[in-house]
């Protein structure tokens, strides 16, 4: 294996020591130092030179003479251009940024930020829930789908007044940092446990989630010493938030592997806690949920690009699909939004080929009723690598009740009573020919959730509107939309990329330079 000494040398080509033997003249072998010195100089004033006009990279990896910059590892290591990030929560954000400036990956830094919105936004997503990525890898040339959605139960298990959904966020995170890891995965859970043992401020999202339901969640014991104040009432923004029994079962994930939370001492005492939150959970069940692979829907754009949607069962990226090829064909917004929301109705109420639904003429006009929220993610790195998730408790906190000991909201089980899966909407554009990656959405707002991701797809990629403009314009009422677009491509021309949150909701958009 070549070291990462034996890496420079090679770079800068020191130059070798000549024998003067017999029949060598002492100006030859100066002549031949020189040739060498001279190759040696000039590789490495190219080595530089290309690092120079790339932006990729730190120095400090490359220079013999030692750096004083922050190693591999710490936000710093990466100058020029990051990447970006957007999501529904802005602490969330600047851990996945950070991410990016340590030399992370775009997945990467969807692990963390992922990790970090259980702690900053546990409203619509937590360590009880899940939901569903995709990852668009030049090296690849193609987009995947991570499924990681919270678990639905065979029946409805005695004895549970709020039944709970199989927990597989930290399964799917886990699962999702298998297809392009660059730092390790116990790291990326290091900023959501100090956040959560520490403190971190209540967001305006947050915030406004708290008040929505705040008489009917503060009923419940653990609820009310998370979230609850003092003197009444649920957290204002801006007021400190502590979590230390989600902290020890973070930390207890982190050291002990994600698997804990299924089949060792973490499942054993959510079997027994569960029971008493009204969920009943098993250890069966537990044991048996794991995180799939899937292949997007998949649709041609145009000029060789395509566009992935997430596929069932996260089928908000069918109802995403079905809208945007409305939209191609000359479709409004509402017209797509409603096709889309038709298309969904549909493949539930019959099942079948998803992709059939998407080009299916003449669906009744039709929706899936109340649905519940969830939360977008889309973060893309200096090499192309792209991730767009959404995540969900189905349901706004879950079942309202905090596992005992854990620390964390049981999400509600889809399928029993009045709870739906909710529309999970997320979206990548690339183009497969130059591998290049073009443009990742992902949206929440029940739904209006599969239309927010459609609506500034298409008109980004089919009228070349400005992607702050596509969003303003394709995302219309309780849509929040997180947007990121490289109008020539990345890698490529890295100053032509944008990421952009919603201003109508309380996220924030980060990245793409560090100076």
């Amino acid at each position: 294996m070549t070291t990462s000494a034996e890496n420079r040398a090679q770079a800068f080509r020191m130059p070798r020591v000549l024998a003067r033997g017999p029949g060598r003249r002492p100006g030859e072998v100066r002549r031949e130092l020189r040739r060498e010195l001279y190759r040696g100089l000039r590789a490495g004033l190219l080595a530089l030179g290309a690092l120079a006009l790339t932006g990729c990279q730190t120095l400090s990896g490359l220079n013999p003479f030692g750096s004083s910059g922050p190693p591999a590892g710490q936000p710093g290591f990466v100058r020029g251009f990051l990447g970006g990030i957007a999501t529904e929560d802005p602490a969330a954000a600047l851990i996945g940024r950070q991410v990016l400036s340590a030399g992370g990956t775009a997945v990467d830094a969807a692990v963390a930020a992922g990790f970090a919105m259980s702690v900053t936004l546990p409203s619509r997503v937590g360590i009880g829930g899940g939901g569903a990525c995709l990852v668009f890898d030049p090296a690849k040339a193609a987009t995947e789908a991570v499924l990681f959605l919270p678990g639905a139960r065979e029946r409805t298990p005695a004895g549970a007044d709020r039944p709970a959904a199989v927990p597989l966020l930290a399964r799917g995170l886990f699962a999702l940092h298998t297809r392009k890891p660059g730092r390790p995965f116990e790291e990326l859970m290091a900023p959501a446990e100090q956040l959560a043992r520490f403190g971190t401020e209540v967001s305006r999202g947050l915030a406004a989630d708290l008040a929505a339901v705040a008489g009917p969640l503060l009923a419940d014991p653990g609820a009310q010493a998370v979230f609850g104040r003092p003197g009444g009432g649920a957290k204002q923004a801006g007021e400190q938030l502590l979590q230390p029994e989600l902290a020890g079962t973070l930390g207890q994930l982190r050291l002990a592997g994600v698997g804990d939370l299924h089949q060792g001492t973490l499942a054993r005492r959510l079997e027994e806690v569960s029971r008493s939150a009204g969920g009943s959970l098993t250890l069966e069940e537990l044991r048996a949920a794991l995180p799939t692979l899937g292949r997007p829907l998949d649709l041609a754009v145009r000029g060789g690009d395509r566009i992935a949607f997430l596929p069932p069962p996260a089928d908000g990226g069918l109802a995403a699909a079905a809208a945007f090829e409305a939209l191609r064909n000359g479709a409004d917004i509402p017209t797509g939004s409603a096709r889309g929301l038709a298309a969904v109705a549909a493949w539930r109420a019959r099942g079948g080929d998803p992709a059939g639904y998407v080009t299916a003429a003449n669906l009744p006009p039709a929706g899936p009723g109340a649905l519940p929220a969830s939360a977008g993610l889309i973060t893309f790195d200096r090499e192309g690598v792209a991730v767009s998730c959404a995540f969900t408790l189905n349901n706004l906190f879950g079942t309202g009740r905090i596992a005992p000991g854990l620390g964390f909201l049981l999400a509600a089980a889809p399928g029993i009573g009045a709870v739906q899966p909710a529309l999970l909407s997320a979206a990548i554009a690339y183009n497969p020919n130059i591998r290049g990656f073009r443009l990742a959405a992902a949206a929440s707002g029940q739904q209006a959730a599969p239309i927010g991701v459609a609506g500034p797809a298409a008109l980004q990629l089919l009228r070349a509107l400005p992607p702050e403009t596509a969003l303003e314009g394709g995302a219309p009422g309780p849509a929040r939309t997180q947007l990121a677009a490289c109008l020539n491509y990345l890698p490529g021309r890295a100053d032509r990329c944008i990421a952009v949150s919603d201003p109508r909701g309380a996220g924030v958009a980060l990245g793409a330079v560090d100076q």
